[in-house]
């Protein structure tokens, strides 16, 4: 089963690729790994070869008459130097975004939770050699910190955030909508600021009978849920991301919201309980593994 209910919601998942990736990126000693084997086999860790494991998928949500994207991957095609695991990928998605019962022309809204690289792929597509929106129709909705960060005159502009721009960005540009602060989507939908691991990150919280909350790259791995203080490479700022999470874990927990990132392979989320300053899962979502 790839389609799980929330309350008035539908949910859906639509895997582009998993790749594995080196436990060094995280800042959490070998010996924590062998102690929570029992959360992280197999679905998160290849613990022979020491990698840790991890999806690229977009999360699709029916709810109050819309359909809204929650990321949108890597994409097919793209120059991608800095991370050549998603380099010139050519992946099925767009079958499978068909196959999963979706029109592209039908998405009413994108949500880019940040602007990586793995996060805004899929905004756009190669046609006749040019990048045009892979969602004709779509508001996409991106933080406006990020857009400032990571835009030709921002703090976080480099050569491969030129790269992301010119090909699954600025293209969508006419369609684009920048926000700070909250922003309430729809009745059900609100997006969030969760700073940290790039200075615009958010995440979006699905209030339909059942509370869900997808927190983009908030956490990476599970490993994170019993270690929420454990940093990951790809966050910017990693005290402030660990303060985020701590906080989003807290508001999930109390809330009994499933909490739904990005990049977890297995079941993909998980309602999750405080035990002082560290959480456990309580529960995974009712989703078919990978």
């Amino acid at each position: 089963m790839d389609t799980v209910r929330l309350g008035r919601a539908t949910l859906r998942r639509v895997v582009e690729t998993r790749v594995e990736m080196r436990t060094a990126l995280f800042d959490t000693p070998a010996d924590a790994w062998v102690a929570h084997a029992g959360l992280l086999d197999p679905d998160f860790w290849n613990r022979p070869a020491d990698l840790w494991r991890i999806a690229m998928q977009t999360w699709v949500v029916e709810v109050d008459g819309l359909t809204v994207v929650v990321d949108t991957g890597v994409g097919n095609d793209r120059d991608r130097p800095h991370m050549p695991p998603l380099d010139h990928l050519s992946t099925t998605f767009l079958d499978d975004f068909a196959a999963a019962g979706f029109d592209t022309a039908d998405v009413d809204v994108v949500v880019n939770t940040h602007l990586h690289t793995d996060h805004v792929g899929w905004n756009t597509r190669l046609e006749n050699g040019q990048w045009v929106p892979t969602f004709p129709n779509a508001r996409y909705v991106m933080p406006e910190a990020d857009y400032r960060h990571f835009a030709p005159d921002g703090p976080g502009h480099d050569e491969a955030a030129s790269i992301v721009f010119s090909d699954s960005v600025l293209p969508v540009e006419d369609q684009m909508e920048l926000w700070s602060g909250d922003l309430q989507l729809s009745e059900s939908l609100r997006l969030r600021p969760a700073p940290g691991h790039s200075p615009g990150s958010s995440v979006l919280w699905l209030e339909a009978g059942r509370p869900a909350v997808f927190v983009g790259d908030l956490t990476h791995c599970p490993i994170q849920i019993p270690r929420p203080s454990d940093a990951c490479a790809f966050d910017v700022d990693a005290a402030a991301a660990g303060v985020t999470r701590k906080r989003v874990f807290t508001e999930a927990a109390r809330a009994r919201a499933l909490m739904i990132p990005a990049h977890y392979p297995g079941r993909g989320g998980a309602t999750i309980v405080a035990r002082g300053d560290r959480f456990d899962v309580d529960d995974w979502l009712d989703i078919d593994a990978i």
